[in-house]
């Protein structure tokens, strides 16, 4: 059995979209996925499957069963692990600093994506690692930086963003 992670793109954002996680976890028993349960607001459900899962099915249940559009992306397990292990353990989400996962649909999935997003060289980190982009940046420095410029870019549409906060949360829940 592997354990999987489904991210929802835009449920429960600025008061668009709103979902009950309870809804979600069940929409998810319908589809036979195991131990499902869901993590904060922002669309996260964690999952296991004898198979990789279907995204397209995924995706006609929600809107059946919330009446909208919902874009999934689905990793692994492993994908998370090795994610979190490619970022600086002291890149976090806190006071100081921000640091962003952008997780990319397959068009995007590919180092040269980074080019396509204005930064500010000087004071934005990127990284790219399969499957994401790391944005990191001090606070203070935010108004410089590219990444208040990222919403509506066409890599802004195809990709779900988590704090490293939650994504490092999801990783240790997949571990449980």
């Amino acid at each position: 059995m592997t354990k999987y992670v489904a991210l929802l793109r835009g449920v429960n954002v600025g008061g668009k979209n709103k979902v009950e996680m309870k809804k979600l976890k069940i929409t998810f028993e319908k589809l036979g996925f195991k131990n499902v349960i869901t993590y904060i607001n922002s669309g996260n459900i964690l999952f296991d499957n004898e198979k990789s899962p279907d995204v397209t099915d995924i995706e006609k249940m929600l809107k059946k069963d919330l009446g909208f559009e919902v874009k999934v992306l689905i990793r692994t397990h492993e994908n998370i692990e090795k994610l979190c292990d490619s970022i600086p353990e002291f890149w976090e989400n806190n006071s100081d600093m921000k640091t962003d996962v952008l997780f990319l649909w397959d068009e995007m999935d590919k180092s040269e994506t980074m080019n396509l997003i204005t930064q500010n060289t000087q004071i934005d980190t990127l990284i790219y690692h399969p499957g994401a982009i790391i944005w990191h940046i001090k606070k203070v420095n935010y108004n410089q930086s590219g990444m208040h410029k990222f919403v509506g870019t066409r890599v802004y549409k195809l990709m779900t963003a988590r704090n490293i906060n939650t994504v490092r949360k999801l990783a240790e829940l997949m571990k449980a």
